[in-house]
């Protein structure tokens, strides 16, 4: 048992999640020969096997449930070894990773994060905008600390904290028919073209769910980038969208819209904070995530 080693056991449970031994040489930036020689040895150092070969894949045995069960515990372990040892470094200095989706980058972000800077100033920030479910996967592979999404995503692999919330709301042009209406229901408005997101965000995904039980369609006319783009073919013209309402851009006064709040009760959304496990975080982590969550 002396061989063992935490890439093999960070490779396992890889496979585990991916149930393709492609799948985890690519998330472990390993090639396949050396991902099934590493397997084929750990089989040989346990005395059994860990792995059913299928033809799709691969799929764990009774022991190999047992050795990821222990290789998860160890491997949190270590992390949490690491956030220890790091209080003891001199000062409160590094970076941080934080991957988030467009509405937290626009409406909460860059206030919270300079008011962290100012109180951190050796803490560098590496920040990523990602869709939620890019974000979820980031933080679940370990390649970012702190993930921010849209709470209505399903996702019960991270610990969740509250962030912020936001409202949604549906843009017209100034002269629409819709445009002096002092609230709507997203199906009233589905008899019109639609300017959105493309269709994996979770914004997008909630309003075509939401549509659909409505027993509506979305008319998607066109489909763009960012709320910014969203916003300038509105004002031309091409359709109606829904943005939440803090993401809409201050500086775009020269365009002639209308703001009509949604009432349907999931148009208020909760934008959360995940991670893998608060405690096993590195300090300065730890203190990112204390800040954003802290009372205003």
């Amino acid at each position: 048992m002396r061989r063992f080693d935490f890439v093999t056991l960070k490779l396992f449970v890889s496979i585990a999640d991916e149930g393709r031994l492609t799948a985890a040489a690519e998330r472990e930036h390993m090639a396949l020969a050396a991902v099934s020689k590493r397997i084929s040895d750990l089989e040989s150092l346990v005395g059994t096997s860990l792995l059913y070969r299928r033809p799709r894949g691969v799929e764990l045995t009774p022991a190999g449930h047992a050795f990821l069960h222990h290789a998860r515990r160890i491997l949190e372990d270590i992390e949490r070894l690491q956030a220890e040892l790091s209080e003891y470094g001199e000062g409160v200095r590094g970076h941080v990773r934080i991957h988030s989706n467009t509405s937290a980058i626009i409406a909460f972000l860059p206030q919270d994060l300079s008011a962290f800077s100012r109180l951190y100033p050796e803490i560098k920030i590496d920040l990523q905008e990602r869709i939620s479910s890019e974000v979820i996967a980031a933080v679940r592979d370990g390649l970012t600390d702190v993930g921010i999404f849209a709470g209505h995503v399903a996702c019960d692999t991270l610990q969740l904290l509250p962030y912020r919330s936001d409202r949604l709301v549906l843009m017209t042009p100034r002269d629409h028919p819709l445009a002096e209406r002092p609230s709507i229901f997203l199906h009233e408005a589905t008899d019109h073209d639609f300017i959105g997101l493309q269709q994996d965000t979770s914004l997008q995904s909630l309003l075509h769910e939401q549509a659909g039980r409505a027993g509506k369609t979305l008319r998607m006319r066109i489909q763009v980038r960012s709320f910014d783009a969203i916003c300038r073919m509105i004002h031309h013209g091409m359709g109606v969208g829904v943005l939440p309402e803090q993401t809409i851009y201050r500086d775009l006064g020269d365009l002639q819209l209308s703001s009509i709040p949604l009432s349907d009760a999931w148009a208020r959304r909760e934008l959360v904070i995940g991670v893998r496990q608060y405690d096993a975080l590195p300090v300065i982590a730890r203190h990112l995530v204390d800040h954003l969550t802290a009372p205003d």
